[in-house]
């Protein structure tokens, strides 16, 4: 079966297509690592929403890069929320594009929906490790997120 995958973009001057972010779902749910079934939630948000949303739930005011909530619910998988903004600032300093970043944060997402931390150095390591893995994985497969800003 096909997961649903919703795509949401609230941000300004920014563009995707959300078949390619769906796309890009569907291939990560033929990969080694998984996660629960069910329909799967993209949100592309402003950096001060997703900054928001991080002090209300986080406990921390400061702007980030992603956001993962997994909801205990069989027809629901969970909810990645994505900063371009943020990516646009940051993808430069990683020697990255801005599709590159925002793949990296998608992969994040779904890696904290597969049950990945990074909370401590140990998880981290493995949570990089598992990002690097699955790039790899989405390379060989030719996928590219198209994205403009």
């Amino acid at each position: 079966m096909i997961r649903p995958v919703e795509v949401f973009n609230a941000v300004k001057g920014f563009s995707c297509k959300k078949n390619n972010v769906r796309a890009l779902f569907r291939l990560l749910d033929t990969f080694d690592i998984q996660i629960t079934a069910g329909e799967l939630s993209i949100a592309f948000l402003p950096d001060v929403e997703l900054a928001q949303i991080h002090a209300t739930y986080l406990d921390d005011p400061s702007p980030t890069d992603v956001i993962t909530f997994y909801v205990n619910d069989p027809d629901f998988a969970g909810e990645i929320l994505v900063s371009p903004e943020r990516a646009s600032i940051v993808a430069p300093e990683n020697d990255n594009t801005l599709e590159q970043e925002l793949t990296l944060y998608l992969i994040h997402g779904w890696l904290h929906l597969a049950g990945y931390n990074d909370i401590n150095p140990a998880e981290r390591k493995a949570m990089r490790l598992a990002e690097q893995q699955t790039l790899a994985f989405l390379r060989q497969k030719g996928y590219l997120l198209e994205v403009h800003f």
